[in-house]
């Protein structure tokens, strides 16, 4: 019998402290490792939007005329091709007075709607 009563005291406490214990240290591992994973992420996307970065024509310095030239010459607008590598503008041409005074497009209507 008292073999029985050491054996149900043992198998007691591992329920009651081994395995709350052991489902804690699961959920931190997992968690650690997701949080590395996150920090992985983070810091490709700060790479991608530090290595792209080309100077503004304005902040080069540039003329409007030459600005304008520049842009009929590549087919696009400046804010068009210094975008970040996500897409975004950058803060800069949200203020510049070629993005702000920059005329906006006209969209073309068939013939079925006109």
């Amino acid at each position: 019998m008292e073999t029985n009563a050491l054996f149900a005291l043992m198998f007691g406490l591992v329920v009651r402290l081994g395995l709350p214990m052991l489902v804690t240290l699961l959920v931190v591992i997992g968690l650690r490792r997701l949080d590395t994973r996150w920090q992985k992420e983070a810091e490709i996307e700060r790479n991608l939007l530090t290595r792209d970065e080309e100077p503004c024509w304005k902040e080069q310095g540039l003329a409007m005329d030459e600005i304008k030239a520049r842009a009929a010459e590549n087919g696009k607008p400046c804010w068009q091709i210094h975008r970040l590598s996500n897409g975004y503008l950058r803060e800069a041409c949200l203020d510049c007075e070629v993005f702000v005074n920059a005329p906006a497009l006209a969209l073309k209507q068939s013939k079925a709607y006109a």
